[in-house]
């Protein structure tokens, strides 16, 4: 069977100050998977409408993202880092995907429900439509691999669901001479233009914790600034945050087991754990049996090690905004080539005269 090239993309929406959840869980695996890959990193700034129709500056949003992305090691010459607006073939195909998936499809998704809550009649289409444009961004460059955290894998299924149903729709239209390849659909053979993408999902913390609640996920929309580290905090904030996460009375257990049933332990030791790049099992290992007031210095010295040559570099990148905004323009050019093959052989597939 032939095979898809593969392709890794993935993307973060310009909404508020990125946090250690964003880095851990997408950020620091950007950077170690263009290590042996060919990478395209998105600034989804087309998304950040779907939750916030006005913002007060989009621009500066955008350029934080890609500063942090640039900060964290992602070397913008040798892959593509851009942000969304600047390749409109992004939004067309996303319109194309709408008259693929079904109603029933979208229905399911557990994120409309969620971020819509109970007034749903007020939510925006773009809020209901973006697993359709999520699914276009990647499949724009039929990409092969997406680095998402466990919240994203049903919008990527829905990816896979839209795609098997073009490639079947318009299966005697995708011809054997270079547009698609062959892959196996139960035991049949289809001739296929988009690939089944897969979900890269792994690490001690896939999903990072609120400091305040360890039920909850850590997030920029949190009202409280206690309950997040900013990739933009400085050593003493991430001191005092870290000092103040919320914690329970009792002991670091020597076993994994032991966490179970305390949210907060287990977000503080999985935290350790992901910026150390070990395991869970490891890090009571050594701290198992000790009290959190041995553990949070230990856990601030750490954070502080990681991310403030990150910070710094962040913040010299912010003064030079000419030099974000040539990244993105070089990037969205390189983009919009790759991203106009695709849609001159879509539109060829669908029948549109071009």
């Amino acid at each position: 069977m032939t095979e898809f090239k593969p392709l890794v993309f993935s993307g973060v929406q310009p909404t508020g100050n990125l946090h250690l959840g964003n880095y851990l869980g997408a950020i620091r695996k950007f950077v170690a998977l263009q290590e042996n890959n060919d990478c395209i990193y998105c600034v989804v700034d087309m998304h950040a409408l779907t939750a916030q129709l006005v913002h007060e500056d989009m621009a500066t949003q955008i350029r934080s993202i890609t500063a942090a992305f640039l900060a964290a090691g992602i070397d913008a010459k040798k892959h593509i880092v851009f942000n969304q607006s600047q390749v409109p073939q992004h939004a067309e195909l996303a319109w194309i995907f709408n008259c693929v998936a079904r109603i029933g499809w979208m229905n399911r998704m557990t994120q409309f429900k969620d971020k819509a809550g109970k007034d749903r009649e007020q939510a925006s289409l773009g809020l209901y439509a973006y697993p359709s444009l999520m699914a276009a961004d990647i499949l724009v460059y039929r990409a092969t691999h997406v680095p998402v955290g466990d919240d994203q894998k049903q919008h990527l299924e829905l990816a896979r669901d839209i795609a098997m149903k073009f490639n079947m729709d318009f299966h005697d239209k995708i011809v054997p001479t270079g547009l698609g390849v062959d892959i196996k659909v139960g035991e049949e053979p289809v001739h296929a233009y988009f690939p089944m993408v897969e979900p890269l999902i792994d690490g001690p913390a896939p999903r990072v914790m609120s400091l305040k609640d360890g039920t909850k996920k850590m997030s920029k929309s949190d009202p409280s600034d206690l309950s997040r580290i900013n990739l933009m905090d400085d050593q003493d904030a991430i001191s005092k945050k870290i000092r103040k996460a919320k914690t329970d009375p009792d002991a670091l257990p020597s076993e994994t087991e032991g966490l179970k049933g305390r949210p907060e332990a287990d977000n503080l030791v999985g935290i350790f754990a992901a910026l150390a790049d070990t395991s869970k099992a490891d890090v009571l290992a050594e701290f198992g049996g000790q009290q959190f007031s041995v553990f949070k210095p230990a856990l601030v010295d750490l954070a502080v090690e990681v991310l403030a040559p990150i910070n710094a570099e962040m913040r010299r990148l912010m003064e030079d905004p000419g030099h974000i905004d040539a990244v993105l323009r070089d990037g969205g050019e390189r983009a919009r080539v790759r991203a106009e093959k695709t849609m001159n052989e879509v539109r060829d597939i669908i029948g549109f005269v071009r």
